[in-house]
């Protein structure tokens, strides 16, 4: 079985995280696979991709083992390729989530055009526990989706936050108790699927595209930061110290 299964059921395509064992850890595999089915035009009777995940953690973020030794690579990892792909399908895609979204699976979620969460699941950012520091692109998907002070509360803190305050702060669609999650989502998904696929074309290309003016916006000095960051010892000792479940002991070099 692969790690990313795509399925079709009439107008309802389903891409699947299959890593279960792995929390459903994004690797180097599985980010390929998932730029793949959603780089391909959609098919003649699709109307909605759906996104969900084998077992119960819907995504817990990069591959940290992987990922450890990319620290001092620029640009190593695709993870923005892969969300790039997800905004920019023409057809509206819909996030289940039926357990944490942490980090880049939090970016997941969030770069889905609705998200439908069971009470059970949690989302966070947790790169400040760890040394590291968000993308200006992943930065400005928390933005634009979460609005200012949601978004300092997401980074700053890196605490996971319910999926119920979640919804409160308006960041995510919908949340439904873990037995109601499918029933809910079949909801949204149903009504996806009836509406007219022209319409849906049309509004998705006009939302994103509105909300592409602060990738224009002058940030070299801001990548440097975040690059610092990421080749920093501190980021080394934070992978390091969440791998081996301690407290890390950061000095700010």
């Amino acid at each position: 079985m692969q790690v990313v299964e795509v399925t079709s059921d009439g107008a309802v395509r389903t891409v699947t995280l299959n890593r279960p064992e792995k929390r459903n850890a994004l690797n180097a595999e599985m980010l390929g696979l998932l730029e793949a089915a959603f780089s391909v035009a959609p098919g003649p009777g699709e109307r909605v991709t759906v996104i969900r995940s084998a077992g119960p953690v819907f995504c817990s973020g990069l591959d940290l083992r992987e990922r450890a030794g990319t620290l001092d690579r620029p640009g190593a990892s695709s993870i923005e390729e892969m969300l790039d792909a997800i905004e920019h399908y023409p057809l509206p895609v819909v996030g289940v989530v039926q357990g944490d979204a942490i980090a880049g699976g939090n970016e997941l979620a969030l770069h889905c055009d609705l998200v439908v969460a069971s009470t059970a699941a949690r989302f966070g950012m947790s790169l400040a526990q760890i040394g590291l520091a968000p993308t200006w692109f992943l930065a400005k998907k928390l933005l634009e989706v979460c609005g200012p002070v949601a978004a300092r509360e997401v980074l700053l803190l890196g605490d996971p936050l319910p999926a119920e305050r979640m919804h409160a702060l308006g960041i995510i669609s919908r949340v439904a108790p873990p037995d109601q999650l499918e029933v809910e989502a079949s909801k949204v998904i149903n009504r996806l699927a009836a509406n007219a696929p022209l319409s849906l074309r049309a509004m998705k290309a006009l939302l994103v595209r509105e909300m592409q003016f602060r990738q224009g916006i002058a940030h070299d000095d801001v990548d440097a930061l975040v690059e610092a960051a990421r080749r920093s010892t501190d980021a080394q000792e934070g992978i390091a110290a969440r791998m081996e479940r301690r407290e890390p002991l950061f000095k700010g070099r």
